[in-house]
């Protein structure tokens, strides 16, 4: 099976990217707005083999909210989205997750294995929300959009998988503490 042929790896057309070539020039100060800008992400694999599971895991992402923006009422540009539209993104996605997470009066808040069914809902796992936002961040930035604008990286953000990540610790019995380095691991 040949996964580095076009045909069964297509090309996507990136709202930020105006055509694919090698380089970069830009004549205006705005790379994510500039018509005239033509940049291409460099592959990170060589065309004899696949890219990797990052890296194809980045582009559905990608693609995924590309498409989530298409499809916003009213349609969104990449250079309008903002935080918030990020965060809204982020909960939609929350209709598709697989993660129990108790309410406050479930009678299971706080229960890392619960005895027995309840009605709270599913949601994404925070630690599904902040990988995906850390792809999309890479990605935003490999489209040619400005660090110091990237909708990934607002405050807005941050604060809110901060606040997801502290109520499912909460609500499911789980710590979510950072793993101390050893004296040994450097």
């Amino acid at each position: 099976m040949d996964l580095a042929s076009p045909s069964t790896n297509p090309t996507y057309s990136s709202p930020v990217i105006t055509s694919p070539t090698i380089g970069t020039t830009t004549s205006s100060s705005s790379p994510i707005t500039n018509t005239t800008a033509t940049t291409t992400v460099a592959a990170t694999t060589s065309p004899s083999s696949t890219p990797s599971r990052y890296e194809n895991q980045k582009r559905r992402d990608w693609n995924t909210f590309c498409q989530y923006l298409r499809n916003h009422r009213p349609p969104l540009s990449l250079p309008m989205c903002s935080g918030a539209h990020v965060l809204e993104f982020l909960r939609y996605l929350d209709q598709f997750g697989k993660t129990k997470v108790h309410n406050h009066t479930c009678p299971f808040f706080g229960l890392p294995n619960p005895p027995a069914p309840c009605p709270c809902p599913l949601r994404q796992a925070w630690g599904s929300l902040d990988a995906l936002i850390g792809r999309l961040r890479a990605a935003y930035e490999e489209h040619g959009g400005r660090p110091e604008g990237n909708p990934f990286g607002a405050r807005a953000v941050r604060i809110y998988l901060r606040e997801v990540r502290d109520f499912q610790a909460k609500a499911r019995g789980v710590s979510y503490e950072k793993k101390r380095k050893g004296p040994n691991q450097r």
